[in-house]
Order: structure tokens, then sequence, then C-alpha cells
């Protein structure tokens, strides 16, 4: 097996060892294209949802937030095209009768061998029924991206805030495809969750735009700690037949080099789309120029399950006989860990006791009282903790702590009191 596949293993091992992600269903064999995600996966998604809102949405005045119901009216759906041109091509094996994704494969069957048959076209829609009856007329569908919710509110966002353009709506939230191949561990899904931006602009202004977020995209990437992303824009032929340029931000895992994020100048697609299919007025008025019209709009849309994946195997460290989860602390699932020296000495496990619910109330912090120093060092290395703090026999008579530095094994003594400023300006 080649060194990289040897690397990914490692990680995926780690993952459902420490509680990052657990195979889905696995007590019944699994199911393939979904993951669950524990107690160390959630906070670090939750970490990554919230640097992004943080960023996009808290520190920006011309950005607005919105959560859309995940299923939509139908006809949504048919207005944007995905109901008769969201598809891939598939193949089929004629042997075992798998099925894959026409452009991973080549004429023969990676599971056997077996000859391929012709390229067909494969729906990605996850389709249900809504109502107590089903039939062609009940038929809806799980969204595929959280976008077409933005776009179907973008009359409701105008008349209820005072937004002018530029602005933005952003969002976080689940959507489903029915690929035909999941792959490469959580990389690609059937189920999973988008952090998207629409920032519509005014006609003749966005190609600057696109280039100004293009720009503040991948330095974002940088303030999470991703140090092997790239910018490879789209030729024309890799486009979607509505864009005007498109951008990937791409991370090399182990597995090579892959999307984590597209930005796309939509033009006046989507809204034009709507407007049409909706016999609803969608356009924008600019009361200073007196002029009407559908604005453009640029996109960024990141995958969380992906962004996590890449902060995984970027923090994935071994050194010497351990390893370390060398997170970015923005995104550390846990930030601290406390640890009274002895677990049998109750006025060490009192005063860490203290110190553990104190640092509760700012930080996502852990107790650890089991086995000896050593191991509970090494626990949370791989959980990705950057410092640990331990309450010592010193510390009964001085009032200060051991604070250990994940990624230099390095010691220092702070005092109790000052342990809240110090790991404000450590983990900023």
């Amino acid at each position: 097996m080649k060194k990289e596949g040897k690397l990914m293993e490692k990680i995926v091992a780690l993952a459902k060892r420490r509680g990052f992600v657990y195979p889905g269903s696995e007590i019944y064999g699994g199911f393939a294209g979904f993951y669950d995600w524990g107690p160390l996966g959630v906070e670090l998604k939750f970490n990554i949802k919230q640097a992004w809102w943080h960023d996009v949405v808290r520190r920006r005045d011309d950005v607005v937030g919105l959560s859309a119901a995940i299923i939509m009216n139908p006809k949504a759906w048919e207005a944007s095209g995905h109901v008769s041109g969201f598809a891939d091509a598939m193949v089929e094996c004629k042997k075992c009768h798998h099925r894959f994704r026409a452009d991973q494969v080549e004429k023969k069957c990676p599971d056997c061998d077996g000859v391929l048959g012709d390229a067909r076209q494969f729906n990605l829609m996850f389709q249900t029924h809504v109502g107590a009856a089903e039939g062609s007329e009940s038929i809806a569908y799980l969204r595929p991206e959280t976008a077409g919710g933005i776009f179907v509110n973008f009359k409701n966002v105008l008349s209820s805030t005072r937004v002018k353009l530029p602005f933005g709506i952003a969002q976080i939230g689940k959507a489903f495809r029915n690929e035909i191949n999941p792959r490469d561990f959580v990389f690609r899904t059937r189920e999973f969750e988008q952090m998207e931006l629409e920032y519509f602009v005014k006609p003749g202004e966005d190609e600057e735009q696109f280039s100004e977020w293009v720009k503040e995209r991948f330095t974002w990437y940088k303030s999470i700690g991703l140090k092997n992303v790239r910018k490879r824009e789209q030729e024309k032929e890799e486009r979607a037949h509505y864009s005007k340029a498109t951008t990937d931000i791409e991370y090399e895992f182990p597995f090579g080099w892959q999307e984590i994020e597209g930005i796309a100048n939509r033009g006046d697609f989507d809204l034009s789309a709507h407007q049409k299919a909706s016999k609803q007025d969608l356009t924008y008025f600019d009361e200073e120029k007196k002029e009407r019209y559908l604005p453009y709009v640029i996109e960024p849309s990141a995958g969380v399950e992906r962004i996590a994946l890449a902060a995984l195997c970027e923090a994935y460290t071994e050194d010497g006989d351990r390893v370390v989860m060398k997170f970015h602390p923005r995104i550390a699932p846990i930030k601290a860990a406390v640890f009274p020296l002895l677990a049998n000495k109750p006025d060490l496990v009192k005063k860490a006791r203290k110190i553990y619910e104190d640092l509760q109330k700012e930080f996502t912090v852990a107790w650890d009282d089991r086995g000896n120093i050593g191991k509970r060092y090494l626990s949370q290395d791989e959980a990705g903790t950057p410092y640990c703090i331990t309450v010592d026999f010193d510390s009964l008579e001085n009032d200060d702590v051991t604070v250990r530095d994940r990624d230099t094994a390095k010691q220092e003594r702070v005092k109790m009191k000052e342990l809240a400023e110090y790991f404000k300006k450590h983990l900023a």
C-alpha cells in the first residue's frame, strides 16, 4: 500500500477511536455514504461553522443570515433546473452490477475487472413524499444544496431588512445528494452540511466582487490553520452553463488535491429563473440611481465535512511514539484539559474542579483524572487539546498550576487567577 493510503487509514482509525467520526449505522453493518460525528467531531464541526459564521456574517455589515427549510415546494427545484438536469453520468458493471460515476473509472470495473456498460444519466436528488397519500402529486425532494432557499427568500429579506446592494445572505445547513459512488471517507457523502453565501451585486460590478471574494475566502483558510491549500480556476468547459467564472479552493488530501470550496459568479441565472417560474418580481430598485434590475450573484460555497476532514489531515502528526492532532486553537474541539495530579487526593481534586468550573464559563474544557499524568497527556494530544493544566502539591501552597503546551510539550507555571487571560491570549 502506498504511503498516502496508509496515512489515510491511520486518520480514519484515529477518527473512530477518539470519537471524531463513526461509520453510520455500524451495528447493522454500516450504510454507504453516511457517517455519524462523535463527541470530538461535533465540536470540531461546530467550531468550523462558528468561525465561518463569525467572519462571513457577524463581522460584516453587508451580510445577513437565513435558515431555510430542507424541503421546499418542488416547483422551486424545477425552476432551478435540478429536477431535469442535476445528474451525473453513471456506468454499471455487467458482471457484479456495481455502479460508478463515469468520470471516475476506465473501461474495466475496479471491483471485479468486469466490462462496464454504456453511460447513462442518474439524477442525484433524494425523492420523498409529502402528505398522507403517495403519488405523483405528493413528490418532493430533500434539497441538494442550501442556496435554493436563499434565492426564494430574496424578496422576503429585501422587504424585512434595510439591506442595500451589494449585500449577502448566508446559510449553514444540511444538503443531500444520492451519490453514485461515495468515497474517500467523509469527503464525498450522501448527507452533508454546506456553508453558503449568496452575495448580490449590481451587474457590471460582479467581476470585481468575484475577485475580492476569492481573495477573502482563500485567506480565511489560513485563519483556521489549513496550509496545504491552493486556488484553481475552472476552465470554461468545466463550469456550469450559467457560470461566468468559477474558482475552486483545493486542499491536498492524502488522496490528492480536491475541492473544499467553490466560488462562482452565477450572473443573474438564479433570480431570473425563479422570477420567470414564480411570476414574482425579484428585481432590485436602486433608490439613489432610480433604476431597477436583477442583481448578479457571487456564491462562495463550502463543505463542512470536507473542511473538517482537511483539518484532521492537517492536524495529524506522528511525534516519536505519540500521535498529536495539531489543530489550530480556533477550531480545536477542546481548548484545555484540567488534571489533578493524583485523583485520590481530595485537596488536589477540589482545587482542580474549581479551576475546571471557572474555565467552563468561557472555554470548552475537559476534566481528566484517569490513570497517570503521562497517559492523560497522550490522550489529550490525540484529541488535539492545545493546553493541559495540572494541579499539583505546589498549587496548594502557591495558587499556581503547570500549563503544558501540546505542540512543544513545554511547561510553565501560571497563577490560577491569570488562567482565563492566559488562554484568551494564547488561543486567539
